[in-house]
Formats: C-alpha cells, sequence, structure tokens
C-alpha cells in the first residue's frame, strides 16, 4: 500500500549529502566515472530526442540534470537537499544553460502538473526508501508526471553492493562493516550507526526481480533491468582503461553487450530499470 503520512526524507541521509561530494564521485573516482558514462549510454538510447521536457527527481547536484539541458532537453531538478539544488543550479551556471527548474523535495511529493514531462529519471531516490510502499510512493509520483507512454529511468543499488565495496576497499574487515554487509544480504536494508560517510547512509539494495516488479506495480510496463557497471570493475586495470578514450571505448561496448544478462546483473553495484508508463 502506498504511504498517506506526508512524506520526510530522513535527516541523516540529508547530512550525509552536505558532507559527502557527490558530484566529485561521479567526476572523479573511477567507480563513480563508471556508473556516470554508463548511465548516459543507457539513458542516451532510451530517451525521446531533444528538445522534450525531463523530471529529473533526485538530481542531486545536478550531474544528469545539467548534462541533459546541454543536449537540448527542458529538465526540471528535483532534490531533497537543499545543498544539491544550490550545486544544480551552479553547475547551470557554469555551463551555460538554464534549468527549467530547481527545487527541493521529496519524490513522493512532487510539485509538477500531471502529465507534464516526456521522460522521468529517479537516479537516487528508490535507493535511500527502505520500505517498499515509500518506493511504491516515489513511482507513483513519477507516473503521475510522466505522460502517457513516456518513458522512466529508475537507478537502484544492487543487493551485493555492500559485499562487492567491501570487498574492494576492504571495508569487510571491519566488524561494524560487517554487520551492515549481513544485514543487507539478508534484507536489502542497509544502516550506518558510525560517523564513517566511506559506509553510506540508510539505504535500501534491490533484486533485479524486485525492482521490475515495482515499476509493473506502480503502472509501468516494458520494464527491463540493466546492470550499470556490470564485470567492468572486475578489470583489475579498470581505472587505466576508463582513461584510454580507445580502451574506454571497448569495455563500454562490452558491458553494453552483456548489460541484461540476469547473471551480470546481479553483480553490479547499480541497476537502471528502463520501461514507459502505462
Amino acid at each position: 500500500m502506498v504511504e498517506q503520512d506526508p512524506p520526510i526524507t530522513p535527516p541523516e541521509i540529508i547530512a550525509h549529502y552536505d558532507r559527502y561530494d557527490e558530484s566529485s564521485r561521479l567526476a572523479e573516482e573511477s567507480f563513480g566515472i563508471l556508473e556516470r558514462l554508463r548511465t548516459q549510454h543507457l539513458l542516451e538510447r532510451t530517451l525521446p530526442a531533444p528538445p522534450a521536457t525531463i523530471v529529473d527527481i533526485g538530481s542531486g547536484p545536478g550531474v544528469y540534470s545539467v548534462w541533459l539541458a546541454q543536449r537540448g532537453y527542458t529538465v526540471h531538478a528535483i532534490d531533497p537537499v537543499p545543498h544539491h539544488v544550490d550545486q544544480a543550479l551552479e553547475r547551470a551556471a557554469a555551463s551555460g544553460v538554464m534549468l527549467a527548474s530547481a527545487t527541493v523535495a521529496d519524490a513522493r511529493a512532487v510539485a509538477l502538473e500531471t502529465d507534464t514531462a516526456n521522460a522521468v529519471l529517479l537516479m537516487g531516490p528508490l535507493y535511500h526508501l527502505q520500505e517498499r510502499g515509500h518506493r511504491l510512493a516515489a513511482l507513483a509520483e513519477a507516473h503521475r508526471v510522466v505522460r502517457p507512454g513516456g518513458v522512466i529511468a529508475a537507478a537502484a543499488i544492487g543487493r551485493f553492493a555492500s559485499t562487492i565495496d567491501g570487498l574492494d576497499r576492504g571495508f569487510i574487515d571491519d566488524p561494524a562493516f560487517s554487520v551492515m554487509v549481513e544485514e543487507a544480504i539478508a534484507t536489502g536494508r542497509h544502516h550506518n550507526p558510525t560517523n564513517d560517510p566511506a559506509y553510506f547512509t540508510t539505504a535500501y539494495f534491490h533484486l533485479a526481480d524486485e525492482l521490475t516488479q515495482e515499476l509493473v506495480d506502480a503502472g509501468f510496463e516494458h520494464v527491463a533491468v540493466h546492470a550499470v557497471e556490470g564485470i567492468a570493475w572486475l578489470a583489475p586495470d579498470f581505472a587505466d582503461r576508463l582513461a584510454d578514450p580507445q580502451r574506454r571505448a571497448k569495455l563500454l561496448d562490452l558491458m553494453d553487450r552483456v548489460a541484461s544478462e540476469p547473471s551480470i546483473i546481479g553483480v553490479s553495484p547499480h541497476l537502471l530499470a528502463i520501461g514507459t508508463a502505462g
């Protein structure tokens, strides 16, 4: 059942993003760069051609909003973190483009009229809403805002992302982090009782079939889930590959070929579900 109470973004999530630079993660960290490049590729082949109206719900510091505005789209950016909205506006100004709007709001209560958009992005809300009813509320808002037949692209964190991150970065040796991993594997819920921002914040980690079903239950059709990073992160030199244009193109092409294979989806830290509004 979709929640009825007024939505409130948990304060620990706001606090996390006030001190953690999401913009730098997507621009400077190898995992973040791979995530951004793959997400942009999936969006390029999915979104309607510009000019079209896109609502970016959970826009963060505007990385995708500004990128889309530069391509001629009319973009409405929405995020619950005031700092992120300020960053999005600053990024747009520095890039010489304008956002149609930039608003502080929760994904479950978007102040836009019904049938506003040709496409809606949910690039973060689903993995910060631990209750299924809350995620369905966010998806219901996306469905309300997008026009019939319009596109949704909804990002999720894969169920085993903390396991992968813990192994890759050595966090698994910390007993506190091990407890987080055990809970995430068993329930999908991630809690961080420490003050370490590297251990992320309150989150929910999806299984691919679960993500598909949530979009279907919210009224979306033709839903397909894609691995974002896929298995590219397994290459011991993948950071060097990303820095070399030819090797990067080969790596991204390889990921594109296997992105919908279920066994690959399961080892991808991020997932992207794409569908249309019924």
